[in-house]
């Protein structure tokens, strides 16, 4: 079982996301938005962080760019986004996100790609 952070700023998503997620076992913590996020993440330890690209306030992107190295080194991140640019995919990288889903997607998907993430 792992712990795992959502955020995703569409409620219905999130709460897919996170039935999804629980019934494969794992504990599920949900953020509306990058800035609760961000207080999550300052205030838990989490074994996955998945981020929405386009959130209001702080996007997926200024969330992760706001994480030091070494805490990203230590805690996969998965992008998750219906922006499927190659230059969007770069961005991410960039800003030290390896793993990447595109909306829309299959919960079976997303199951998927989050065990090979956490089995790493």
């Amino acid at each position: 079982m792992a712990k795992i952070l959502v955020a995703d700023d569409e409620e219905v998503l999130r709460m897919l996301i996170t039935d999804t997620l629980e019934d494969e076992g794992h504990e599920v913590v949900e953020a509306v938005d990058g800035q609760d996020a961000l207080l999550h993440i300052n205030k838990d330890i989490f074994d996955l962080v998945i981020l929405d690209y386009m959130m209001p306030g702080l996007t997926g992107i200024e969330v992760a760019q706001q994480l030091d190295d070494d805490w990203k080194k230590n805690h996969p991140i998965l992008m998750l986004t219906a922006k499927t640019q190659q230059s969007d995919l770069e961005e991410s990288r960039q800003a030290g996100i390896p793993f990447y889903m595109a909306k829309p997607f299959s919960p079976a998907q997303l199951v998927l790609l989050v065990e090979d993430i956490l089995d790493a």
